[in-house]
C-alpha cells in the first residue's frame, strides 16, 4: 500500500515507539489524503494515530516467530544495495 510503511516484527533491536508511530502517521496520511492535515482535521487525524499506534504495537507484541530475529543494519543495507542496483549510485547536486 504505501513503501514507506516498514516491517516492524521480528527485529533485534526490537522495534521502538518512534517506528511505530512513524509507520502509523504514513498509514493515516495515505487513508487521509492529508500530508498535514487542516485546523479543523487535526484532532481527528492525530487521534487515528495514537489509535493506529496502540494496535500495531499491541500487535507486534503479540506475534511470535519460529525464525530468529532479522538485524536492522543488515536489513538496511541490503535495501540501499538493492536501490543502487536498481537505480544507480546516488548522486548528490
Amino acid at each position: 500500500m504505501c513503501r514507506s510503511i516498514q516491517t516492524l516484527f521480528n527485529y533485534d533491536p526490537p522495534t521502538t515507539e518512534e517506528e511505530v508511530y512513524a509507520s502509523s502517521l504514513q498509514y493515516v496520511r495515505k487513508v487521509s489524503g492529508f500530508r498535514k492535515p487542516s485546523r479543523l482535521n487535526e484532532a481527528a487525524f492525530e487521534h487515528a494515530v495514537r489509535e493506529i499506534s496502540i494496535a500495531t504495537k499491541q500487535l507486534v507484541d503479540s506475534l511470535v516467530s519460529a525464525t530468529p530475529p532479522r538485524n536492522r543494519a543488515m536489513e538496511v543495507a541490503r535495501a540501499k544495495a538493492k536501490a543502487q542496483e536498481r537505480f544507480g549510485p546516488a548522486t548528490e547536486g
